[in-house]
């Protein structure tokens, strides 16, 4: 069924997104340029395959190692402050590039280098740019955003190779490199006349320790999103042998230059276009786990279709149908991402997404291009299209959810209790035990409902959780978990989001209590000290 009932292009309403949309496609334009020199100055400055194939590693081997970080900070830090620091820090990277073009000084291992480093900038990134999706357009149109987003930066795959092969080829790779460098000021320009309203938090920020491994646990609790992984790691190993070994299959297989390797990666641009007005259009009835198997499957047909092919113009269309397959896969496992992660984790949920995606496609720029160094580059992208089949199969066993529409707002009940000891922010660890009151007959569907729990708990932060049963008094349940601090008390229940009230109020259902479930919160105290470090607030006393 449909994604969303709204316009395939209701998203340009938004005056930020569109701007912002605007100046990215810009700034691709510049990537795209960058891509065509590095890949063919690479073949310029060494025979091997290995090496050619590792500018594309060194581009997607960032954003496997940095993307979990940058989405840790795009979630605790201002996203424009975030972007405007990466694309300053990719203008020198790419300023220095052209420079060293210009005076002939490149060598294999310093263009690896300063590939490396523009990959690094595009690391720290994408995660703001993508998780900003979600800023500048309601819920609803996400996917919409995604989608544009895709085809915004496959229009310029389509004309963008093309024009900076004829850019290498009439005035040399250190001017691609050059405009390159101007894009990132133009993408500058767009962030700063960017205003977003500043995000509201009554708690303090998290710590960069807690909100990584917060981000891989939500993940890891999230059956989802580890699907999404799954299969995009796979995509990025089988489908990265394309753009990796493109270079040399246009110089030792097609036997053209640098303007039909340009030209090589504007097919493949153009059919990344008509992937995302295909997917819009024609295949949104169909379920998503149908939609990634086409992509695939046509993925490695094209795949099939190059290792035979050895000619520019019969190969266009097996390009043009890889390129739509991109589209269509990369896209979709965006929209899934989204809108299966609450706004406070959406930043991490995408980077590790990335972290999965490129770092299979680092994984598998080596792995092609050495596999094309011992049985050649026909027998590699053949290999890899087989691998690409196994991808599309797996969803036969596991397959994809369709985007999630659980209303994943904030579900906002809990009220911090009102407490007698004098705790501050970092007083813990905190240990909360909750009581249940749960009849014979209902404690099959109880224990079903606390499996759920269990997840939800872990997937919010807390460790150690625990269901314990009364053995004197058995229709008694207690569930039992801990959290580091009195903040990350809070900010666990303030993360529980709408989606998850029907499991909540079930529980409570069938609980037998005149009163609803009593819930304990408890400081640890490892050791014994000999006077007590936390003083009693004024309030009534405490019963004993």
């Amino acid at each position: 069924m449909p994604i969303s009932e709204t316009s395939q292009f209701s998203p340009f309403r938004y005056k930020a997104f569109a701007m912002i949309w605007s100046t990215a496609l810009v700034s691709n334009v510049g990537t795209q340029f960058q891509q065509v020199g590095a890949g063919w100055m690479m073949t310029s400055l060494t025979n091997s395959h290995d090496m050619v194939a590792l500018v594309q590693a060194a581009a997607t081997l960032p954003l496997m190692l940095f993307a979990l970080l940058a989405g840790a900070l795009a979630d605790n830090i201002d996203r424009r402050s975030i972007m405007l620091t990466a694309q300053g820090f990719m203008l020198c990277a790419a300023c220095l590039l052209s420079v060293l073009a210009w005076a002939d000084l490149l060598t294999p291992w310093s263009l690896l280098g300063l590939t490396f480093l523009l990959g690094c900038g595009q690391a720290m990134h994408n995660p703001s740019w993508q998780a900003s999706v979600g800023d500048l357009v309601p819920r609803k149109e996400i996917p919409q955003a995604v989608l544009l987003n895709s085809i915004g930066f496959n229009m310029t795959r389509s004309f963008g190779p093309a024009l900076g092969g004829l850019i290498v080829a009439a005035a040399g790779v250190a001017s691609a490199f050059a405009l390159n460098a101007l894009s990132f000021l133009v993408m500058l320009g767009g962030l700063l006349s960017w205003h977003p309203e500043p995000r509201k938090s009554t708690l303090p920020r998290e710590d960069i320790g807690r909100a990584l491994m917060d981000g891989i646990s939500y993940v890891g609790m999230s059956p989802h999103l580890l699907r999404v992984l799954l299969r995009g790691f796979i995509f990025g190993v089988a489908g990265i042998s394309l753009l990796a070994l493109m270079p040399v299959m246009a110089r030792d297989v097609l036997d053209v230059g640098a303007l039909s390797y340009g030209l090589m990666l504007g097919f493949f641009g153009i059919g990344a276009i008509l992937g995302g007005v295909v997917n819009a259009r024609f295949l949104s009835a169909m379920d998503t786990e149908t939609r990634i198997r086409i992509g695939f499957i046509g993925f490695a047909l094209s795949l099939l279709w190059l290792a035979a092919s050895r000619n520019l113009w019969l190969s266009a269309p097996a390009l043009a149908l890889a390129g739509g397959c991109w589209v269509l896969n990369m896209s979709l496992f965006n929209v899934v991402v989204q809108m299966s992660a609450p706004r406070w984790v959406v930043g991490r949920a995408i980077s590790l997404f990335q972290t999965a995606v490129f770092g299979g496609m680092a994984l598998g720029s080596w792995i092609w291009g050495a596999l094309s160094d011992s049985v050649g580059i026909q027998w590699s992208l053949a290999f890899s299209g087989v691998a690409m089949i196994g991808g599309g199969l797996i969803g036969l066993l596991r397959p994809m959810p369709d985007p999630a529409r659980e209303d994943l707002d904030p579900l906002d009940r809990f009220r911090e209790p009102e407490l007698q000891l004098g705790l501050e922010a970092r007083s813990g660890p905190i240990a909360i035990k909750v009581e249940y009151i749960i009849r014979h007959e209902d404690i099959d569907e109880f224990l079903s409902l606390m499996s759920q729990r269990r997840r939800i708990r872990l997937r919010d932060g807390a460790h150690r959780w625990a269901l314990l049963r009364d053995l004197e008094q058995p229709n008694i349940w207690t569930e039992s978990y801990r959290v580091a601090t009195w903040t990350e008390y809070l900010r666990h229940n303030m993360r529980r989001t709408k989606a998850d009230a029907d499991g909540i109020d079930r529980i409570r259902l069938l609980h037998q209590g005149e009163a609803p479930p009593r819930a304990r919160r408890m400081i640890e105290r490892p050791t014994v000290p000999r006077h007590d470090p936390l003083p009693l607030r004024p309030g009534p006393e405490v019963p004993h």
